[in-house]
């Protein structure tokens, strides 16, 4: 009789999946398994192991061998196709485990779990890779909250949200109130392979493992009642330990520390378990894995120490050219949330968004809509400078120039184009950092990170006759101090800084001196050294435009019936007119992307047929970052022209709001919202 039971211990045999140690309800564990049972009747996998197995023996005793390992038996199997037969049509949905949604068995993708949408996704363990199953068992020690009141069903609270990333691979967790000891329980499956040619169809042992020292990148994030986002701690994980550990699972606790200028200081502890599927079938000594990451850390310090002697000759260099250089702008070393001092060119890489954006423009747009803040300091006095890793600043998205500039260029080199980050001054001194971009032709363009504005560059030439008229600049750029990206850094030792006065040949070693690219690269390149955070992909949009849409909608809807209400006035709304609305803000977006205004025409027109004669129409688009109705209605009401549409009195008044939110990758949105109203004219 072929129980239950059975069929699981095959499957587990063969290497496939094992359910006994997933955090898995009850109920589901009960379902997943009878579902397997099910798919193993209808294949008939007993009969075909039979086969193998009689097969297998009789070649054994053909070539004198007397025992039959449980290795050799799987490889029979697996080299016979049974595996792929059974894996091929079983799908399993995500029942509360954060697992992953794999492409193809033989190709490594970019992934991204959301734990809030609700329907279930399919995914497919192939047998032929090594997971790592990380399990979050809660945290601890988090004093800050140790005041919080346990929330109300049903009240909004501040929640944390632990995100993480490992080799191309990225997840969130669910978001879960602030406390002292938050309940954060969730899974993660982790793929392990090397990214070599052929390596990942084959199953990643111990040897190999050792050789990945990629971290799990862990970041958490605050989320506060008003929906902004706080960077909590910045953490990367060393996972290799579970290498060592006694049946493929071992428990750690990791103790998370602030960020910026509280990047010493203690914010929690976070209980984790590690586990590998399948197991090895033999562990490594912890002295191997301790030797490993001791050399590790020693070729990493020995490079990093080679290129900092290297860049203080560089810079005793530069300043020899002329003594203005010392006051000059040129950041060769920028600090990370975490305090690390890295070099700038390490913060710039090569980022391919794949389907995600679909030109240069609509990338910087993507740029531009991620929130601009300084890093929070404890008391007064200068700015504090604080440059992310990748991952924090796409988390908590929001940051400084610094973040959108380097998040630009690295997008705008993932299309192909000859970017770099520029590090300056704009209007009344202020330190900024924006990008740049080379043409072929010699055309060189500015492209502000926080706007997506693009400036093109017309140097004054200060050797011409007064007659002769000068371009006038149209950005907003003082002065230059260096440019760089992910291989090149360059220093400005013109005899003037200024923007407009500036000739961007970089071949000429009179205006520009350069870094050695094989410097930079030992430091900087991808895999160069331990130390850098690894690359994150872009995730696709969290955001269903069209639901997103309707809903604050009707949220902006309400809130202007009330205030209107308040006033002892009556809402009449049109639908027809709130419907027109939609080309505008189509057109508003379009033109942001792209920098040309199209549409207008057709608007105008329409708008036209719906107002009667002796009838006036009034409209007032806005933009926001957000989808927060109170907050976004309170700031249309300082407006005194949306003002004037919501508090509208007169004849025949009707009313319309039309909102439209536009997804962007991550959890960006650019969301218009118009107001409108037409009423008959009286004297």
């Amino acid at each position: 009789m072929q129980t239950l039971g059975s069929n699981l211990y095959i499957l587990n045999f063969c290497g496939i999946f094992r359910l006994e140690n997933m955090s898995l309800p009850p109920e589901k564990a009960t379902e997943l398994k009878q579902i397997i049972h099910d798919h193993l009747i209808k294949m008939d996998i007993h009969g075909k192991i039979r086969d193998v197995l009689a097969e297998t023996v009789r070649g054994d005793e053909h070539h004198g061998q007397r025992s039959l390992s449980e290795e050799d038996f799987i490889h029979a199997l697996q080299q016979r196709g049974i595996v792929d037969d059974v894996m091929k049509d079983l799908n399993f949905t995500n029942l509360g485990v954060s697992h992953t949604e794999t492409d193809a068995v033989n190709k490594s993708a970019t992934r991204f779990v959301d734990k809030n949408i609700t329907q279930l996704k399919t995914t497919n363990i192939s047998p032929l890779r090594r997971y790592l199953y990380l399990q979050v068992l809660g945290g601890k020690a988090f004093l800050e909250h140790l005041q919080e009141p346990e929330p109300l069903p049903g009240q909004v609270c501040s929640t944390f949200t632990l995100h993480l990333h490992f080799r191309n691979q990225r997840f969130r967790s669910k978001p879960v109130p602030c406390a002292c000891e938050p309940d954060l329980q969730e899974g993660f499956l982790l793929e392990v392979h090397r990214d070599g040619p052929g390596d990942a169809s084959k199953m990643a042992d111990a040897t190999t493992m050792l050789s990945i020292c990629d971290p799990v990148h862990m970041v958490l994030i605050k989320t506060d009642t008003s929906g902004d986002t706080t960077l909590v701690s910045s953490y990367f994980l060393d996972w290799r330990r579970v290498l060592s550990a006694p049946n493929g699972k071992t428990n750690v606790s990791v103790e998370l520390l602030g960020v910026g200028s509280e990047c010493k200081v203690a914010v929690g502890v976070l209980n984790l378990k590690l586990e590998l599927y399948p197991p090895l079938t033999e562990t490594l000594s912890p002295d191997v894995i301790t030797t490993q990451q001791s050399l590790e850390r020693k070729k990493t310090a020995e490079k990093e120490r080679l290129f900092l002697v290297y860049a203080k000759q560089w810079w005793q260099e530069f300043l020899e050219i002329r003594p203005s250089h010392q006051s000059k702008l040129v950041k060769i070393f920028a600090q990370d949330e975490n305090g690390v001092n890295r070099p700038v060119c390490s913060y710039v890489l090569v980022l391919r968004a794949g389907r995600l954006l679909e030109s240069p423009r609509q990338a910087a747009r993507f740029v531009s809509l991620l929130a601009q803040e300084r890093a929070p300091v404890v008391g007064g006095g200068v700015r504090q400078e604080q440059w992310c890793s990748m991952m924090a600043f796409l988390c908590r998205n929001k940051g400084d120039c610094e973040d959108h500039a380097t998040l630009l260029c690295s997008l705008l080199l993932g299309f192909g184009l000859d970017a770099y980050v520029c590090v300056g001054t704009k209007a009344k001194n202020i330190p900024h950092t924006w990008v740049m971009t080379c043409g072929t032709d010699g055309s060189i363009t500015f492209w502000e990170s926080f706007t997506a504005h693009r400036y093109v560059h017309r140097p004054i030439d200060p050797d011409a006759p007064p007659m002769v008229p000068q371009p006038k600049p149209t950005h907003p750029y003082r002065t230059l101090g260096c440019v760089f990206n992910h291989k090149t850094f360059l220093a400005n030792c013109q005899p003037s800084d200024a923007v407009e006065l500036c000739v961007f040949d970089f071949t000429d070693g009179s205006r520009w001196k350069a870094m050695s690219e094989e410097a930079v690269r030992s430091v900087c390149a991808p895999g160069s050294t331990s130390s850098l955070p690894p690359t994150p992909p872009l995730c696709s949009p969290s955001v269903v435009p069209n639901e997103a849409s309707n809903q604050l909608e009707l949220e902006m809807r309400y809130l202007l019936a009330e205030h209107r209400k308040d006033l002892g006035l009556a809402t009449i709304w049109d639908d027809h007119l709130s419907y027109l609305l939609s080309a505008a803000l189509s057109a508003y977006e379009l033109e942001r992307c792209t920098g040309v205004s199209c549409g207008n025409e057709e608007f105008q027109d329409a708008v036209r047929r719906a107002v009667p004669d002796g009838h006036t129409f009034k409209g007032f688009p806005i933009h926001f970052l957000h989808r927060n109705a109170r907050r976004a209605f309170a700031t249309c009401l300082r407006s005194p022209f949306c003002e004037e549409i919501v508090c509208c009195r007169g004849d025949h008044v009707r009313l319309a709001v039309r909102v439209r939110v536009f997804a962007y990758p991550e959890s960006a949105c650019a969301v218009w919202i118009m107001f409108a109203c037409k009423y008959r004219s009286v004297l």
